[in-house]
């Protein structure tokens, strides 16, 4: 028997085996398998016909915007002022938590 006959042979031998152990599976899902994905999915999908209610946003103000498009383009962006937050931080521990190990 030739090396190429053998190699055939042993295929078929391998996928023979992995069909008919394949029929031996028995796991069965639930009939809500998959209904969290499919929900995460449903939930990501924008409604083209969408109505909004409530008053329409006003537009914005062409002069400005092209103004601002025109420094842009010119590189002579004006920065945004810097703002300090209203509220204050505590320091955080300087150690873990009793319960805790790092």
């Amino acid at each position: 028997m030739n090396r190429s006959t053998r190699n055939a042979l042993s295929t078929a031998a391998v996928t023979a085996t992995a069909l008919a152990l394949g029929g031996c599976a028995t796991q069965h899902l639930s009939n809500d398998f998959g209904q969290a994905v499919r929900q995460s999915i449903a939930q990501q999908i924008a409604n083209p016909d969408t109505k909004y209610v409530g008053a329409i946003a006003p537009g914005s103000n062409a002069a400005r915007v092209a103004a601002a498009q025109d420094r842009y383009v010119k590189g002579r962006v004006i920065q945004p002022s810097a703002q300090v937050a209203a509220t204050s931080v505590a320091a955080a521990p300087s150690s873990a938590p009793s319960g805790l190990s790092q």
